[in-house]
């Protein structure tokens, strides 16, 4: 898989600073390239993103990595069953000294927010992150208040832990651009991971590297909407969207899926589309955008049938089987 430093096609001017910032990610989380190029697809396009995956995989690291390069302000939540939402959104606090209540933000008033182990969060925590994520604001005491501009959720959870959890629902995972699956290193990233953690434990803290700043950051923004999507290259996108809905040409999986995906699905991979497209350099999208892209941003917005998964099916088994019947025009 090409990395977000490279590309067949000249280098767009505007894409360097990007490129800066993917390097300098990808230079300390190994065997995280793919994760690195999602992120920095999701900043591009001002989704968010949830990161599966065990204990010990560099999630937190990642997302600390991306708030270190960006412009802005960084907060972490750390999710467990007691959570309150206004640990989340904020709360009013008397002021004696003026005898007035006061709005008191919370952590979510930050630019990047890294929510780990959302599972663990109880349902009305839940719900108070699907506003401030879908809506870019928050409701407290009657009162609407916008979050910063950009804003960004990365949110963490581990397969591994069951009790105490709180499964997220449909509504909230929707809300997500991408959620994304970390395996397990090899044996040589295993061995990278050593010798760059033991490096990093000797060495002496050098010269920060210059942060991308809100207006430059706007501006690629403006950028990637610029970026072409064919008519032939939409019909693609719809068509593995639809496969999940209706039965495809020489394939019927809707017998397996009870929730296919939604109409949010198809314009979340549009929008990612053009941000990979953006950042490997070019003007236009292709087909193999799409295709590398659809399991991330789609999976997690269909959920299979009690029987599929009896059978062993998850969505991403079932949506292989889509993408190998579904091929561009």
């Amino acid at each position: 898989m090409d990395t977000v430093a490279e590309t067949t096609t000249a280098e767009r001017p505007g894409t360097a600073p990007a490129r800066a910032l993917a390097e300098r990610m990808e230079a300390g989380l190994i065997g995280h390239r793919a994760l690195v190029e999602r992120l920095m697809i999701a900043l591009l396009t001002g989704g968010h993103v949830l990161i599966e995956g065990a204990p010990g995989l560099a999630k937190t690291r990642s997302v600390r990595r991306l708030a270190d390069g960006i412009e802005g302000s960084f907060a972490r939540i750390q999710c467990t069953p007691d959570l309150m939402p206004s640990d989340v959104t904020g709360t009013q606090i008397y002021r004696q000294d003026s005898g007035r209540m006061e709005f008191l933000p919370g952590p979510v008033f930050h630019n990047l927010v890294l929510v780990d182990e959302i599972n663990r969060a109880p349902p009305k925590v839940q719900s108070a992150l699907l506003e401030a994520m879908g809506e870019g604001q928050v409701t407290s005491g009657g009162t609407t208040r916008r979050l910063p501009d950009p804003f960004m959720v990365v949110a963490t959870q581990n397969p591994l832990e069951q009790e105490g959890t709180f499964p997220l629902p449909e509504a909230q995972l929707d809300r997500f651009l991408m959620h994304i699956l970390l395996e397990l290193p090899g044996e040589e990233d295993e061995m990278a991971i050593l010798d760059l953690v033991e490096g990093e434990l000797r060495a002496h803290a050098g010269r920060d590297a210059p942060m991308l700043d809100h207006a430059a950051l706007a501006a690629m923004q403006e950028e990637v909407l610029q970026v072409h999507l064919s008519p032939a290259l939409r019909r693609y996108i719809v068509a593995l969207v639809m496969a999940t809905r209706r039965p495809a040409e020489g394939l019927d999986v809707t017998s397996r899926i009870r929730h296919a995906v939604s109409p949010r699905g198809t314009l979340a991979l549009a929008s990612a589309v053009r941000a990979r497209a953006w950042l490997h350099g070019r003007d236009f999208a292709v087909p193999e955008d799409a295709a590398a892209l659809a399991p991330d941003v789609l999976c997690h917005r269909m959920a299979p049938t009690w029987r599929a998964q009896a059978a062993g099916d998850t969505a991403r088994t079932i949506f292989a089987e889509v993408l190998t019947a579904v091929v561009p025009l």
